[in-house]
């Protein structure tokens, strides 16, 4: 029988125990016989702690995977079946100073959306495109997918320059669709979502039961209290006459959109209090890996679940079984648009439901986004497009109007002030934008 070569970039994450605890609940439907762990230098002190827990869960399990942590991305690569993306150029502190570098000038700081997404793709989209030159030398037939973030623009970037297969994932549509099966009483299978839209932009604007429609009664459970939040994203109550006028179910980022100034005091006052999101993280993540470290540990330890990535090893896991093994399932993915909703370019990236096959994601299709959401949808797609033609070009100008785009940007003269200092600031990962 034909087995699996996994090779996972970043696998000094924090996050990797979670997707090691999946591969070996499925080791009955994929035959992985090799996994391979990489990372830079810099982190090789985690990428080993990470590969002893590893071995040790898999020792636990009776499993006969060969495990190999590795800073040599292109022999990790070589020969792989699946590659998978889960790396953050800089670190926690370069999140962190994408955090606070917005709040100077009043604008959300927040990791993936904003200037700070923006600044965490311009570090990023770079590094992917070079793995993906790898990829098309060393393991032309693997398919990518990619859990780093911002994960539509990045999955945008490899699907416009490379010849790679690429999905892009995210656990937000997985966590959404727990909360709402767990809000209407039923099991997750009984009820199947609509998704459309973009990677923490997307909203589900269907929910059926059997032959039942829920929407509207999800609609008025979000109104009086319920809640779909997640672990990175402060709580704030959805106004139900909000709600109404928008007609779908929101996801918890679109509180950055919908809700702007109220996550603004908020994040600015967490910032001067307990501190932003990642440097939360960074206690949490000294934590873990302490854990990680012991010698007796030879499992996920539930402390993990304060780290914000659930079900992070199931979204990813149950795409690689569809394709490994043919299942023809819906999922949700980010993947090229192929006019599934009609108001954005074919080219275009977007977080919708998708047939997997063995011959990868085919879109459904959605038809076109209702006005009260197509303007919001338009200007984010453009705004997220632009930036990676920026990120690929290092073109200066673009990248100015690519952030004046972006409706967390206050206005044009912001946007250059911002870029300036996202630049300054991350002079040693964005050589691109080098001038003069």
């Amino acid at each position: 029988m034909k087995t699996i070569k996994l090779a996972i970039i970043g696998g000094g994450s924090s996050y990797t125990p979670e997707l090691m605890e999946g591969l070996i609940r499925r080791h009955h439907e994929l035959p992985v016989s090799e996994i391979c762990l990489v990372d830079i230098e810099d982190g090789r002190h985690k990428l080993d702690i990470i590969a002893g827990l590893t071995e040790r869960m898999i020792a636990k399990a009776g499993l006969d995977i060969k495990v190999n942590a590795t800073v040599d991305r292109r022999e990790a690569i070589r020969g792989a079946d699946f590659v998978l993306t889960q790396f953050r150029v800089g670190g926690l502190a370069a999140r962190a100073r994408d955090e606070r570098i917005p709040l100077k000038y009043r604008a959300l700081g927040q990791e993936t959306t904003g200037a700070g997404g923006f600044a965490k793709a311009m570090r990023t989209i770079p590094v992917i495109l070079e793995i993906c030159r790898d990829i098309e030398e060393l393991a032309p037939n693997a398919l990518l997918i990619n859990f780093t973030n911002p994960a539509g623009m990045v999955t945008e970037a490899v699907s416009k320059y490379t010849n790679v297969k690429v999905m892009g994932l995210c656990n937000v549509p997985i966590n959404m669709h727990y909360s709402i099966a767990r809000m209407l009483g039923v099991k997750p299978e009984e009820a199947y979502l609509e998704f459309a839209g973009l990677n923490h932009m997307v909203w589900v604007h269907r929910v059926t039961v059997g032959q039942e429609d829920k929407t509207g009664q999800v609609l008025d459970m979000l109104g009086n209290g319920a809640s779909l939040n997640m672990n990175n994203i402060a709580e704030e109550p959805w106004d139900p006459e909000l709600l109404k006028a928008i007609g779908v179910i929101p996801c918890p980022y679109h509180r950055y959109f919908y809700m702007q100034q109220a996550m603004l005091e908020e994040e600015l006052e967490a910032a001067e209090s307990g501190g932003t999101r990642a440097e939360q993280v960074m206690k949490t993540e000294e934590e873990l890996f302490k854990l990680y470290a012991s010698p007796e540990l030879n499992e996920k330890p539930k402390q993990l679940e304060k780290r914000g990535g659930a079900y992070y090893s199931e979204v990813s896991l149950q795409l690689i079984d569809a394709i490994w093994n043919d299942r023809k399932s819906v999922q949700v993915v980010n993947t090229r648009n192929n006019g599934a909703i009609r108001n954005l370019p074919d080219d275009a990236v977007v977080e919708i439901n998708a047939v997997i096959d063995a011959n990868g994601a085919h879109a459904v299709s959605f038809g076109t986004m209702p006005p009260q959401l197509a303007s919001l949808l338009q200007s984010v797609k453009a705004y997220e497009s632009l930036a990676v033609e920026a990120a690929v070009e290092g073109d200066y100008t673009k990248a100015i109007a690519a952030l004046a785009l972006n409706p967390m940007v206050p206005d044009m003269a912001v946007a250059k002030q911002l870029l300036d200092d996202i630049i300054e600031q991350n002079a040693a990962y964005l050589p691109q934008f080098k001038r003069g």
